[in-house]
């Protein structure tokens, strides 16, 4: 599997087909259509370092104790669909993953921005205070 520049061998990946859940007649009952993607992300060789901490980050509760990946599909009724959908699935949670996030640059408010600021203050101020009861 390619993702823009990064390459996965074919043989870190283990598929299972099960039955898909849900109605659908006579078909579902008799045929394993449901894929199940296994991939070792703790031991994948592919995967650079900092991509896989952003991906364990980004998706922890989708990682196993083992640190296995376990990702389905059971969108098609045929088996060779289901596997490419899983492994799209993947694609895209590799593609959100593995360009690193833009750091934030502290800015300081503008003297105007300060000013205006300041400014609401006094009126919201005067307006409440015009609220108040009056001693004579």
């Amino acid at each position: 599997m390619q993702v823009k520049s990064l390459i996965i061998p074919d043989t870190e990946f283990s598929f299972e087909f099960v039955r898909s859940p849900g109605a659908g007649g006579q078909n579902v009952n008799k045929v394993n259509s449901k894929a199940v993607l296994h991939w070792s992300l703790i031991n994948s060789s592919s995967l650079p370092e900092a991509v896989r901490q952003r991906f364990i980050a980004r998706w922890p509760k989708r990682i196993t104790v083992t640190g296995d990946i376990v990702l389905t599909s059971s969108r098609f009724r045929d088996q060779l669909r289901n596997k490419e959908d899983v492994l799209e699935k993947l694609a895209e949670m590799l593609l959100e993953v593995l360009t690193p996030p833009k750091l934030r640059k502290k800015t300081k408010p503008s003297r105007g921005a300060k000013e205006r600021r300041l400014n609401e203050k006094k009126i919201r101020s005067e307006t409440k205070s015009r609220r108040q009861r009056v001693d004579y």
